[in-house]
């Protein structure tokens, strides 16, 4: 009988399998993560140019809020395409979209574009799932659902809406979107504190044991 240890009796794998390379957190995913992050300051910028009155600046601003955006998407496909999903992108991700987000339900507000009681609901959801989401982090990352997906795309899109300078027949469709987002807002909020209570019972669970 061999004297030499047998791999899969250490490592619990097969012999002939390799062991899992961590993937690392400096990778095209997360920089361009990142790289919404670094768009919010610029996009507020260029909306309150002129008090947000110039037509070629809410333009401009549109479009900033809109490249923005499409990373969001990129990263996320990026990550799971070419297996470079981390916890670090998983809290960043959400983080960047709430920054951008709420940047511009701000700065809607402040021009007086959109009322401020809108903005306090979806940033009292977006802050309270961030909280939870560290409330539980020792335990488990709780990952983006659908449901707060499509809560997002709603409101990214509504929000393109009111940053364009649409003519006022184009309001009913605007505060259309809007009050879809917001329903999807409150919705996902609720699952979101479900899934978080159940991940941290399980994980007390799992500490006791």
């Amino acid at each position: 009988m061999s004297a030499v240890p047998d791999e899969s009796a250490q490592t619990g794998r097969p012999a002939h399998v390799p062991p899992r390379t961590p993937v690392s957190n400096l990778n095209v995913a997360n920089f361009l993560t990142l790289s919404r992050l670094v768009l919010v300051p610029v996009f507020v910028v260029a909306l309150f140019v002129d008090d947000g009155t110039s037509t070629g600046w809410r333009i401009a601003a549109t479009a900033l809020f809109a490249v923005a955006s499409l990373t969001d998407q990129i990263d996320g496909w990026v990550a799971r395409r070419f297996g470079l999903i981390t916890d670090f992108g998983k809290i960043a991700d959400p983080i960047a979209d709430k920054a951008l987000i709420g940047a511009a339900l701000v700065g809607l507000s402040v021009l007086g574009d959109l009322p401020w009681w809108v903005t306090i609901v979806i940033a009292v959801r977006e802050i309270g799932v961030t909280l939870l989401r560290f409330w539980v982090i020792r335990y488990g990352v709780i990952p983006a659902s659908r449901g707060g997906k499509a809560k997002t795309l709603t409101q990214i899109a509504a929000i393109v809406l009111f940053l364009l300078p649409l003519p006022a027949g184009a309001a009913p469709v605007s505060w259309a979107l809007m009050a879809l987002a917001l329903v999807l807002t409150v919705v996902t909020g609720v699952d979101y504190v479900v899934r978080a209570l159940r991940l941290r019972a399980t994980g007390t669970r799992a500490a006791s044991s």
